[in-house]
């Protein structure tokens, strides 16, 4: 599914390629999907070395396309790593020249994919509420997002719009410290999932988000190579999807 990295990533713990799926293709561009676990400090670093050693001609990132300018301002502050907006903001500092695009949004393909997979399914009204509820609460905090965008670029202010994750480790660590407390918050989240099934809800929406993102990768391979920044969690079902 994944071949090898036509960079080096040497010795550092925190590039290493169990987080990334390498994806050539046949007659297309290759898509590097670079997994991050949200704000940890050695996932900011692995996507701007990345980004920037692989210098992509598209740079894909988890936000929706309304949330995207927010970070985009983070990632002006001439800092390798900006100090806000997490590895989205890092990585967008390392692309340079690349077309940077939001894959996450709710558009009329999210809407529609969403639409077909209730009407095949047909879930339960409390379920079905939960799940719409949940969708509202995504384009909620992307419209937060631009507000805090506006705002920043007119007042010169910039706003951290949700609270970052804090976690048990910081870039001033030692390179290994931070890819081992990495891997004991993937360690646990994975135990978790394999305990319990996720709530239908979730389930339902993190299927769309998935259809909708992959899709999304195909279509921005005609543009050239392709990095996209996603949730570790994401990292394998967009494989999968994108070598079907």
């Amino acid at each position: 599914m994944s071949a090898e990295l036509p960079v080096d990533t040497g010795d550092d713990p925190r590039l290493h390629t169990d987080h990334v799926r390498y994806l050539p293709g046949d007659d297309a561009h290759a898509v590097t999907l670079v997994g991050v676990v949200h704000d940890h400090p050695a996932s900011r670093y692995r996507v701007g070395e990345l980004v920037d050693a692989l210098d992509p001609a598209v740079l894909a990132v988890e936000v929706a396309p309304l949330a995207l300018p927010l970070f985009e301002g983070y990632a002006a502050d001439g800092r390798d790593l900006p100090a806000m907006g997490g590895e989205v903001s890092a990585a967008i500092a390392a692309a340079e020249d690349a077309h940077v695009v939001g894959i996450d949004g709710v558009d009329g393909t999210f809407l529609w994919t969403l639409a077909r997979r209730v009407l095949a399914e047909r879930p339960e009204p409390a379920t079905l509420s939960r799940v719409v509820g949940s969708v509202l609460g995504v384009v909620r905090s992307a419209a937060a997002c631009r507000l805090g965008a506006a705002v920043a670029t007119t007042t010169g202010l910039r706003l951290e719009v949700d609270d970052p994750v804090t976690h048990g480790t910081t870039l001033a660590d030692p390179p290994e410290t931070q890819a081992a407390d990495e891997r004991s918050q993937l360690t646990r989240s994975l135990t978790l999932l394999r305990c319990a099934d996720p709530p239908e809800p979730i389930r339902v929406r993190d299927d769309v988000r998935d259809r909708c993102m992959a899709a999304r990768l195909a279509d921005l391979r005609a543009e050239g190579d392709v990095v996209a920044v996603v949730g570790r969690g994401h990292l394998d079902p967009l494989a999968e999807r994108l070598t079907e």
